[in-house]
């Protein structure tokens, strides 16, 4: 005698998880990530989540690279720009330049931020200056870091004076910020590029 075998599972109408139910408000899709980045990917997926529960209220200068929008090329010019005396420049185009391949290293871990304030002008950072931050870079002293201190954002370079971290402005008029254990502090990336207007 033949054992009647029990079917489990299959798929059933109107089972799972909806699309667009995600945490994210969308679609989701399953993806290998490599373990040097998964803590990366992580921390930009918990970011994105916080950003949507709040409603971009609480960071409303923290921008993420629209990858899936058209890129555009721009013509680039072989000749180089005398800052001094003028010359004749070539009438040919090199080749043309995607500005995400120029500024972009890591897409899945870069953001941008726009600044504010006047501490970091000897680095060349202006208030409103658009800053994209690589969050793959390693936050070593002498980069010039963002950072969440005490929920609040900041860009400062990391340095070590008398043998302690501080977050150290580039403007005088500015004093250094000591990291302390009892405040929270969390460094979000590295500056790795400053975009302003002339």
């Amino acid at each position: 005698m033949v054992d009647k075998i029990k079917k489990h599972g299959g798929v059933r109408a109107g089972a799972g998880r909806k699309k667009g139910s995600s945490v994210y408000g969308e679609p989701t899709k399953a993806v290998r990530i490599p373990e040097s980045l998964l803590t990366t990917v992580t921390e930009l997926l918990d970011y994105k989540k916080k950003q949507l529960e709040v409603d971009n209220t609480n960071f409303p200068n923290v921008y993420f690279p629209d990858f899936d929008g058209p890129v555009p090329s721009i013509p680039f010019y072989g000749a180089s720009v005398a800052a001094g005396f003028p010359s004749p420049a070539d009438d040919y185009i090199e080749k043309r330049l995607d500005l995400n391949e120029l500024l972009i290293n890591k897409p899945a871990a870069t953001f941008f931020v726009r600044a504010e304030g006047e501490s970091m002008l000897g680095a060349g950072i202006h208030p409103d200056d658009i800053l994209v931050v690589d969050r793959s870079v390693h936050a070593s002293v002498g980069k010039i870091v963002v950072c969440a201190l005490d929920g609040e954002l900041t860009v400062k370079r990391l340095r070590s004076k008398e043998g302690k971290l501080v977050l150290a402005p580039e403007n005088p008029d500015y004093p250094d910020i000591p990291i302390k254990e009892e405040v929270e502090m969390v460094i979000w990336g590295v500056v790795t590029s400053v975009i302003h207007n002339v």
